[in-house]
């Protein structure tokens, strides 16, 4: 029974989700890197010619998967507030498991590679990770405490960013292995496909989502046990503001990491790193170690100092690590920039936790839903600036976004700290345990 148990929770299906969709990331950047090796432009040597077909690629493609699903998940979070908690999980999972197929398709069939974005845009229909991601956190915030939220969160991220690793040091070289009819990548991606399938059929007939009482939605989680003391209608305007402090917090954030992200994949395939597909799985592995020593950070953090405070630690973490990457010229160095940002993934997690304190059980996946669509805006702007600096830089400092992202990071940490000047005393000085 208690093993039934787990299999209903939402993590088994995040990670059977996060394994299949480390292995379509690789096998998506370096089908890419492949299909586009010979593109010219007028002007432009061939490096540069290759690393702008590159960038113009997933600059379109991850702008279609941003904006398109906007509107779709606003209704999937709508119904998911009005008990239907697994459909803002089950539908995104339809959604990805086309885009697996889809890229099948194009090596199996030999497709041209734009059929991706007709792919992208019949998967924003689906909600994509906007939905799929708020559904996560509100079946996780729902069977949690709020004392015990960041906690329970940063487990569901853990099992997340392991299962990521995992997937990434073996994706380099399940991309390598081919057969005479099965050109390279193509047992990848019917792994990753495999694996999805088996986490669709676990969200479908095993998952379970907590229900709560009335009583218990109508309730904000912030208010103290002896709400009846207090005059909520006084309280109310305060939360509104640290609500929209903590939106903001997130959008910076977001914008900063979002772009660092967005050309590094294209970076550490120019020269002078020039990884290979070997290469580029154990990068984006160290990537998901960043989840890992995250997790640790909050269990030893959560016993001395408050969320907020948190907060601001996984921000200068990688603030300081991505800054270091602008001058990367080897291998150990990114790896060694890598190590800087080991706090990285705190933030985002930590801002869920506070914001889901403040509002009723009834409005969780709304809320969580627009902090994702928040993070959607944030994409549309930094994905087209970054990719249009990257290119413009690559001739005298390719790594100047980095430092750009960083500058950005160290920006969101005031929205943080003027919350923390707000919050009562009670709570900015309270600890995660509760006490």
């Amino acid at each position: 029974m208690a093993n039934l148990a787990v299999l209903r929770q939402v993590e088994p299906a995040v990670m059977l989700q996060q394994l299949s969709s480390t292995m379509y990331d690789t096998a998506l950047q370096l089908v890419v890197r492949d299909w586009t090796a010979n593109t010219s432009y007028a002007g432009l040597s061939p490096e540069d010619s290759h690393q702008k077909a590159m960038t113009d690629f997933f600059m379109t493609y991850n702008l279609i998967i941003k904006l398109g699903p906007v509107l779709p998940a606003l209704l999937l979070a709508r119904l998911g507030d009005r008990g239907w908690r697994k459909v803002p999980i089950v539908v995104p999972l339809c959604g990805y498991l086309l885009l697996r197929l889809s890229l099948l398709l194009v090596l199996f069939c030999g497709l041209p590679l734009p059929v991706m974005f007709g792919a992208a845009a019949v998967f924003g229909l689906s909600g994509g990770f906007c939905s799929y991601w708020a559904g996560v956190m509100t079946a996780t915030s729902l069977r949690s405490t709020a004392e015990e939220r960041s906690k329970t969160m940063m487990i569901v991220e853990l099992l997340y960013g392991m299962m990521g690793l995992l997937g990434s040091l073996a994706s380099g070289h399940l991309f390598l292995l081919s057969t005479p009819s099965l050109t390279h990548g193509t047992i990848l991606l019917i792994s990753s496909v495999l694996s999805h399938l088996l986490c669709l059929l676990h969200s479908i007939f095993l998952l379970q989502v907590k229900e709560v009482s009335v009583s218990e939605e109508n309730r904000p989680l912030l208010s103290p046990p002896s709400s009846h003391t207090t005059d909520a209608a006084a309280e109310a305007p305060v939360k509104v503001v640290n609500v929209l402090l903590l939106f903001t917090a997130a959008f910076l954030y977001d914008f900063a990491v979002g772009g660092a992200v967005e050309v590094l994949g294209s970076f550490v395939l120019k020269e002078p790193l020039s990884w290979s597909a070997t290469q580029v799985g154990y990068g984006n592995a160290a990537g998901f170690t960043i989840y890992i020593t995250s997790f640790l950070g909050v269990i030893v953090f959560r016993r001395y100092i408050s969320d907020i405070s948190i907060v601001l630690i996984g921000m200068l973490s990688f603030a300081f690590g991505i800054y270091f990457t602008t001058f990367v010229t080897r291998t150990w160095m990114f790896y060694l920039a890598r190590s800087l940002t080991l706090f990285a993934l705190i933030p985002v997690p930590t801002i869920r936790s506070l914001l889901s304190q403040q509002v009723p059980s009834s409005l969780y996946s709304m809320t969580l839903t627009i902090l994702q669509i928040t993070f959607i805006i944030a994409a549309l702007i930094y994905i087209p600036v970054f990719t249009k600096i990257y290119q413009s830089v690559l001739d005298w400092c390719p790594g100047f976004v980095f430092t750009l992202s960083s500058v950005v990071t160290v920006l969101g940490t005031v929205p943080v700290s003027i919350l923390s000047n707000r919050l009562p005393a009670r709570q900015r000085n309270q600890r995660l345990t509760g006490t």
